[in-house]
């Protein structure tokens, strides 16, 4: 392939995964939309993104678009364990020329018998915080070009933006919904307290009574008494 004809196919992955980012899919599909371009530009063997379980402390594989129940049963890997355990902690990429006899890859044996050789990870960060690492393997010995460092981690930027994106649009979602809620019991607990001339602790504690004994949310709870009011 040319060096022209290469720059163009990279140049037209980056586009389609800067689309994606944009568009309606769900990020489970961005997600394995990134690694499966990812892989195929690159030639790589496996493609995978883990992301960091903040709780545990450990990386979790979130896509990869390899078949392979060997390589995505792997055990999560801890931080600073392994090699996506240090690029985590260094936040800055690591190149080993073979998996296979690395000692501080954590899976040879996954390795040799999925034909793994050499591996490419780069952090991912959404303003200087790591999030998770992508992992780029070949079937191969490879000496990785800085161009395609430099590729990995600009696919691995956009995954992290396509990532943050998604974790605000989910805190958006639930910030408005309990803003609707609380709209909803506060114009309950006022018509409650103007036809029955209770107080506003005791509305309030009546609404949550009939939540917890119906077992309905509070919101279908203030709905019915509003849409009762209405008749």
């Amino acid at each position: 392939m040319s060096k022209v004809s290469k720059v163009d196919k990279h140049l037209k992955a980056v586009s389609e995964i800067s689309r994606a980012i944009t568009s309606n899919l769900y990020l489970e599909d961005i997600l394995r939309l990134i690694v499966t371009v990812t892989a195929e530009v690159m030639n790589s063997k496996i493609c995978s993104l883990l992301l960091l379980d903040e709780n545990k402390k450990e990386l979790v594989i979130r896509a990869t678009q390899s078949i392979s129940d060997a390589y995505n049963r792997k055990p999560n890997i801890k931080l600073g364990e392994g090699i996506a355990g240090r690029v985590a902690i260094d936040k800055i990429p690591m190149v080993i020329s073979d998996v296979r006899t690395n000692p501080n890859y954590l899976n040879r044996d996954v390795a040799k018998k999925e034909g793994l050789v050499s591996l490419l990870a780069v952090p991912m960060l959404v303003k200087g915080k790591i999030i998770g690492v992508f992992n780029l393997y070949t079937s191969k010995p490879h000496e990785f070009s800085q161009k395609e460092i430099d590729i990995l981690t600009s696919v691995a930027s956009q995954a992290a933006i396509a990532i943050e994106n998604a974790e605000l649009m989910v805190k958006t979602k639930i910030i408005e919904e309990e803003l609707a809620e609380r709209k909803l019991v506060e114009k309950a607990k006022s018509l409650l307290i103007k036809k029955l001339g209770m107080s506003e602790e005791d509305a309030y504690k009546k609404i949550q009574r009939r939540s917890m004994d119906s077992r309905k949310s509070m919101k279908d709870v203030a709905e019915a008494i509003i849409l009762a009011s209405d008749f």
